[in-house]
């Protein structure tokens, strides 16, 4: 089978098209397609195709789509074969195929290979692999397809497209072929009139064609552009290329440094009487290298799994790869999600010269209002050297500003406390850099339109609390086996709570163990004694409380309900039960609940709390009416009745 997806989606079987019907069919072999051998989850393709308008019949349409397709793919398969292409897997559905069959992923890999070929020296096998890259669109990529993740691949691969095109172009250059270069560029600014780096490139290559006022009418052009669209004025490396060209210096592109800085080559100084030496070097201003990463916590233990997979997956392409990579860590509140990202980004730093930023997006802010995306931009643009004045006002402006000041480049951004998917999109820089975040609800939709990385923090195991407990504690726990591991039990495996028993352990030495834990074992009121005096951000109490008050007010009233149920399995049953809905409703309610991580799925339709979230949600349990409270009872207790 071959694959279009880098213009109208079309498929061929042994070398004849087949028809892949109507518009939603196809953006589910579409997105399929672009998973070639992964499993894609039903929820997953949901998201993909219908977004936030999900019809209640959308699972249905996606067995009544994938049923079509097999039709289509495999017209000699009977219906009780298993096919050979598209695979049924536990909740979702795999595509099998060559990937170099499909035309996005040998653009990747071609583009990638031209990458190397350059860094290399080898400049003609660089410009023959990007021209075989590039002569594989046929269009708009993903054009025709309808859904969230369509659109989100047409930016995504128009973006690495332009990419390959500004580094052909500049090969083209240096291969003093600039009247070729100058077709391509120009159709390439129509297409994106207000990315600097190709109208750079433009400029450049009509001078080198003799063309000096059209590179100059190019550039009053991209400044009348740029004030209008965003209020700017060009870029420093578009305003020096101007003032080389008015003098009537030749300027070449170089390639870039590490750092990113743009090189020019003074070559050829028609005008003047003693013309330079080929080798005269200007390097444009750079943008600020900022290290805004905060300091890692004294006492990090374990996670060593899960730090080794994240550091192989982030440099397996060594910044070769064509999209960026992006980690999304998520658990509940005092888990050390903050902590596990710092681990891995200063692991990390020195793999991305260009800088690290980070970002307090405070979607949980006990202040009760979270940064958003475009406020976020203008700090992010004010660490990159970025004058207030320069700033646009408008989100879309900030973004595109952002990502030409990154492109190139190699950057760590480090995102902390994330609210929403909507939050976090617009900082997503292209390229070779990366962007690491934490929050406390998974962000699926990340994982399915942005191909982010999404890992899930549970509690410490008992081994690695362990040994958080007694780095912490100093001598009080040695030979103390006994009461270390009971601690850890009360603490339920959180970092956050262990921190906060090991510092009532080291600063109380003259308060026995034993009164010490049973201050910690006495249910009533240990959250508010896991906490540090007059600091919120460090009292578990806090911390849930924010995340109980972000709730949806159906969801609220469930979690108050359940914090009546105490340690056992919660099934959809009970819980409708108890809040007195449907069961259909009540699932919902749960599945929200524990992608919020108030909640841990126990199994198929079961559920349970953790140890300190179930004392909290007896707690909240209190502030639901009395009355309302007994006849919840009274409904369960009377549907287990009935059963029995």
């Amino acid at each position: 089978m071959a694959v279009q997806l880098l213009g109208p989606v079309r498929a061929w079987r042994h070398g004849r098209e087949v028809v892949l019907g109507p518009p939603k069919q196809r953006a589910v072999f579409a997105l399929l397609a672009g998973r070639t051998n992964d499993v894609v989850n039903i929820d997953h393709i949901i998201d993909a195709v219908w977004g936030g308008d999900v019809p209640q019949t959308a699972a249905n349409g996606v067995h009544t789509y994938v049923a079509g397709l097999r039709r289509i793919l495999e017209p000699e398969r009977s219906r009780r074969e298993s096919g050979e292409l598209l695979i049924s897997t536990a909740g979702g559905y795999t595509l099998r195929t060559d990937p170099e069959a499909v035309d996005a992923t040998l653009f990747a890999r071609r583009h990638a290979q031209a990458r190397r070929a350059r860094a290399e020296g080898r400049l003609q096998e660089a410009l023959d692999t990007a021209e075989s890259a590039l002569s594989l669109w046929h269009g708009e990529a993903h054009s025709g397809v309808p859904g969230p993740f369509a659109a989100m691949e047409r930016t995504r691969l128009q973006d690495i497209r332009l990419t390959a095109v500004e580094e052909w172009a500049a090969d083209m250059l240096a291969a003093d072929r600039p009247v070729e270069a100058v077709t391509v560029l120009l159709g390439a600014v129509a297409e994106e009139p207000l990315r600097e780096k190709l109208r750079w490139l433009l400029m450049t290559a009509l001078y080198r064609c003799g063309r000096q006022a059209h590179a100059l009418e190019v550039y009053s052009e991209t400044r009348r552009l740029l004030r209008h669209e965003l209020g700017i004025d060009p870029s420093a490396e578009l305003r020096t290329l101007h003032q080389q060209i008015l003098t009537g210096r030749l300027v070449t592109p170089d390639t870039a440094d590490r750092t990113g800085a743009v090189t020019l080559t003074a070559a050829d100084a028609r005008t003047s009487a003693a013309p330079e030496p080929a080798t005269t070097r200007m390097v444009l201003a750079e943008t600020p290298r900022p290290a805004q990463l905060p300091p890692v916590a004294r006492g990090f233990v374990g996670r060593s799994r899960e730090l080794e997979h994240l550091t192989r997956l982030l440099t397996e392409n060594d910044g070769r790869g064509a999209s960026t990579p992006i980690v999304v860590i998520d658990g509940p509140a005092g888990v050390g999600k903050t902590a596990f990202v710092l681990e891995l980004a200063h692991r990390l730093s020195e793999r991305f010269p260009d800088g690290q930023l980070y970002v307090d997006l405070r979607g949980t802010s006990m202040e009760g209002r979270s940064l958003s995306a475009c406020e976020a931009l203008r700090q992010v643009l004010r660490s990159l050297g970025v004058d207030d004045a320069r700033i646009p006002t408008d989100l879309a402006s900030r973004a595109t500003l952002y990502r030409s000041l990154l492109h190139g480049k190699r950057v760590l951004l480090m995102l902390d406390d994330v609210l929403s998917a909507d939050q976090l999109r617009p900082l997503i820089p292209g390229g070779s850099s990366c962007v690491l975040s934490t929050g406390r609800q998974r962000l699926g939709g990340l994982a399915v339109r942005d191909g982010a990385h999404l890992l899930r923090l549970d509690p410490l195991g008992t081994q690695d609390a362990l040994a958080l407990l007694r780095c912490l504690s100093g001598d009080r726990l040695r030979r103390q086996e006994a009461v270390a591991r009971r601690l850890v039990g009360l603490s339920g495996g959180r970092p956050l709570a262990l921190r906060m028993m090991a510092e009532t352990l080291a600063a109380n030495q003259d308060v026995p163990l034993a009164s010490l834990v049973e201050h910690f074992a006495d249910e009533h009121g240990r959250l508010e004694r896991l906490a540090s005096g007059g600091d919120p951000s460090s009292s578990l109490h806090a911390l849930f409380e924010t995340s109980y008050q972000a709730l949806p007010d159906e969801a609220a009233r469930m979690f108050r309900l359940l914090g009546l149920f105490g340690d056992g399995l919660i099934t959809v049953s009970a819980a409708a039960d108890l809040t007195g809905t449907t069961e259909p409703e009540a699932a919902g309610t749960l599945r929200l609940l524990a992608h919020r991580n108030l909640l841990v799925e126990a199994g198929r339709g079961e559920y349970r709390f953790h140890e300190l979230m179930r004392l909290y949600a007896a707690e909240c349990a209190e502030r639901e009416p009395l009355t309302h409270r007994s006849a919840a009872v009274a409904r369960l207790l009377q549907a287990t009745a009935s059963v029995a």
